[in-house]
């Protein structure tokens, strides 16, 4: 089974090839928490880490780097 992501800018399905074979480096820019905590917050820790377990299931090395700013 082939992963298969949603190009914005050609608007259109790719597979996805990282670009070193069997290693996946991401960045996900965290929450800026300026008010009070709500789920929102959450939601973006539980999507990214979702995919990066997802590809390391897959077989990948992942590298997976997340910010907080305060």
């Amino acid at each position: 089974m082939t992963l298969t992501l949603y190009n914005t800018l050609t608007r259109s399905k790719e597979p996805f090839e990282p670009l070193e074979a069997g290693k996946v480096r991401m960045y996900c820019c965290g929450i800026t928490a300026y008010d009070y905590c709500h789920l929102g917050h959450a939601r973006t820790c539980i999507v990214w880490d979702t995919v990066r377990r997802y590809l390391q299931w897959r077989g990948y090395e992942v590298k997976y780097v997340q910010n907080f700013t305060d």
